[in-house]
């Protein structure tokens, strides 16, 4: 099981400039070529062909949790100048300890490709944002009585601290500010009819489903990686396994601030 303590930081992201798995960039096959069929002998009193019914192009989308944008004082830049502005405005929200952390290059696009996919199996290291904190996944006994180690969960808390002291309304109105961006973004890596402020609380709400598991969590090593030894956990989203994989209060904590910016970034439905 391979760790991935920066994840924790990424939700920061989320909520501050809230750049895929694969790109969906899916061409349909290509329509056959009209055929010309040659009758011998016409019938004069054949009816005509039927003329082909108009394509009805696909519905837009229902937005289920529109965000308001705030007017930035300049005009944005494009999606591929977008780093240094950023991570600019990041830094003056997340202060000094947050610098050493981030990774600049492509920023939104990466913010954007690791949110859509916590909710998914597999979450591609290579496009998150953050750089791993220092340290191997920490395990305790062996064979078939291996579980994750209580001390696995000392190495997050430091940074689910530095998460918890970040200011959420402050980072929410970077997300408002940048958010033309961020549904660039999302356009670009495959999800031209899709809004990503939904993708971004369907994210939120798979984290905080997270199973609290009480009790030491058995673990298998079928090759080289562990993994959970409950069929069930290994079938949850990557998102949840870190959260499972953090510790109960360090999840139960992280869970508290994910409430917090949900209600920052989500629609509240109206009530009849």
């Amino acid at each position: 099981m391979r760790t991935k303590s920066w994840i924790v930081l990424v939700i920061v992201l989320v909520a501050a400039a809230v750049a895929a798995y694969f790109f969906l960039y899916r061409s349909g096959e290509p329509a056959p070529a009209d055929q010309e069929i040659a009758f011998p002998n016409p019938v004069p009193t054949a009816p005509p062909a039927p003329t082909p019914a108009a394509v009805t192009p696909p519905a837009e989308p229902v937005i289920a949790h529109p965000i308001e944008e705030t007017p930035a004082a300049e005009p944005l830049p494009e999606l591929d100048q977008s780093d240094a502005p950023a991570l600019k405005a990041l830094n003056q929200v997340l202060g000094k300890e947050w610098q050493s952390l981030l990774i600049p290059e492509r920023l939104i696009h990466n913010i954007v490709v690791t949110v859509d996919n916590l909710p998914r199996q597999d979450l591609p290291a290579r496009t998150v944002p953050l750089k791993r904190v220092p340290g191997a996944f920490i395990t305790s006994g062996e064979g078939d009585e291996r579980t994750i180690s209580p001390h696995n969960s000392e190495r997050y808390t430091p940074y689910i601290k530095l998460f918890d002291a970040v200011n959420s309304g402050k980072l929410v109105a970077v997300y408002r500010q940048f958010y033309p961006l961020f549904q660039r973004a999302y356009v670009d890596i495959g999800f031209p009819k899709a809004y990503f402020n939904d993708r971004l609380v369907e994210a939120i709400d798979d984290l905080l489903a997270a199973p609290e598991i009480e009790g030491p969590i058995k673990l298998v090593q079928p090759k080289v990686l562990f993994q959970f030894a409950d069929p069930e956990l290994v079938q949850r989203s990557s998102g949840q396994k870190i959260m499972i994989r953090m510790g109960r209060d360090n999840a139960a904590q992280l869970k508290g601030k994910l409430r917090e910016i949900r209600q920052l970034v989500a629609q509240v439905p109206k009530t009849e």
